[in-house]
């Protein structure tokens, strides 16, 4: 895909013996969105931890912006411009909200005060320790974190999930705001399918380590019976 600014080709990779990705190829374009969607188990994270590199590849390659990233480490991919946002909420605990932030920032779009807009909570808190923040707080720190390292690409590793709703809403806002207005291409794994599908242009389900359903966003969203069969009833937050 000429204009991809993120491309997998027949990824093969797993965990020692294991094998949890076989042949996956998908593709986000420059400024783009893709959910990817399935199951429990299915190999969504693994598939972004493939892509940073914290997997290794069995068989295929990764592209970012043209260039064959499959044998750089994550410190590589990362300063390339892919930005990981892990489920665990991974942020330094005994340094300031504005401490987590500028710790690993590079020039570009995304400062300070462009993150403290995407997120008002963040400026409200950037005296407090990372450890006083609520869980919601803190993912909204792990995803302006990653955004002041100025990446193209941004992997959204769940970042819902064990939300409350306000909480929920706000990310979804800020979600939106940077793939529409901020250009920033994203790849997002989220379990609530309608929530990732309202949010992305393009999706991927897999199921069994394979890519067992790829189309646009919107027409999945009508498709409950897809939906039904890959995903069940795990489709809204709650």
């Amino acid at each position: 895909m000429p204009d991809a600014i993120l491309e997998l080709r027949d990824v093969r990779s797993g965990y020692g013996e294991g094998i949890v990705l076989d042949g996956v190829s998908a593709s986000v374009p420059k400024a783009g969105s893709l959910a990817v969607l399935g199951r429990n188990g299915v190999g969504k994270t693994t598939l972004l931890l493939t892509i940073m590199g914290f997997v290794p590849l069995r068989a295929g390659a990764v592209f970012f912006a043209g260039e064959d990233v499959s044998a750089m480490h994550p410190h590589q991919r990362a300063r390339r411009g892919i930005g990981w946002v892990p489920q665990e909420r991974d942020i330094f605990p005994s340094l300031t909200v504005e401490e987590n932030l500028t710790v690993a920032a590079r020039k570009g779009r995304w400062d300070l005060d462009a993150v403290y807009s995407l997120f008002p909570r963040l400026r409200e808190r950037r005296t407090n320790m990372g450890n006083q923040l609520s869980g919601g707080e803190q993912q909204m720190l792990t995803i302006a974190r990653t955004l002041m390292t100025n990446p193209s690409v941004l992997l959204l590793d769940e970042p819902l999930e064990g939300l409350a709703p306000i909480i929920i809403e706000e990310l979804t806002a800020a979600i939106t705001r940077m793939a529409k207005d901020e250009g920033i291409a994203l790849v997002l794994v989220e379990q609530h399918a309608t929530v990732a599908l309202g949010l992305t242009e393009d999706a991927i389900v897999i199921e069994r380590g394979v890519v067992a359903h790829r189309g646009r966003s919107a027409d999945l969203l009508k498709d409950e019976k897809t939906l039904d069969r890959y995903i069940g009833m795990n489709l809204e937050p709650g």
